[in-house]
């Protein structure tokens, strides 16, 4: 399907048959265009899928999903940002990372949830954790305020260490130190398991 075209200067792969072929399904959702696409691409997505140690049934539910996504995605396709195959074999990659997330933490039912007995922790444990809780806090109060403003947005707002730079207008390398200072610091008065 894909054609070379040599100019005297270079030699080509163009991929314009595809493009028009998804261009037609995106503009006139045309099936027949989609049919082409499904059956040039299909074969390939679950063999890649296979040679990525995926089963033959979720390889063969994973091409389903891919080439769904492409039906409703083909507006979105560009030309100019890449080819076809890259386009849909990045959907397909997609895909497959939801696939393994969803086997990682399988969903489970809200009632059945609700049904499973809490684990409320033993009341020595509690006692410990507010112990820790207090000492925290006392070891924090014991930090410089821009190294516990670092931790606060590196620790418990879950922030990366290029967005609070961005933040806080300080370069990259300030906020590593000062984050690599104040845990330093903290070691110090906690037990390792802590910090």
């Amino acid at each position: 399907m894909m054609q070379v075209t040599r100019s005297p200067s270079e030699v080509k792969v163009t991929n314009d048959p595809m493009n028009k072929l998804v261009e037609a399904v995106a503009k006139h959702r045309d099936r027949e265009a989609f049919v082409q696409l499904f059956t040039h691409f299909a074969p390939r997505l679950k063999g890649f899928a296979l040679k990525r140690g995926i089963s033959l049934a979720a390889a063969e539910e994973l091409v389903q999903e891919t080439m769904l996504a492409v039906w409703r995605k083909a507006a979105t396709f560009d030309r100019n940002r890449a080819n076809v195959s890259t386009w849909i074999f990045t959907i397909s990659r997609n895909k497959q990372i939801d696939l393994l997330r969803r086997q990682t933490y399988p969903e489970v039912e809200l009632e059945m949830a609700l049904d499973q007995p809490g684990s409320e922790p033993a009341p020595d444990q509690r006692a410990e954790w507010a112990e820790f809780g207090t000492d925290l806090q006392s070891a924090l109060k014991s930090l410089s305020p821009e190294q516990r403003t670092i931790l606060q947005k590196a620790f418990f707002e879950e922030k990366s260490h290029r967005t609070i730079a961005l933040e806080l207008n300080l370069p990259l390398g300030t906020v590593k130190s000062r984050i690599r200072l104040a845990l330093a610091r903290l070691r110090a008065v906690f037990p390792e398991e802590y910090v």
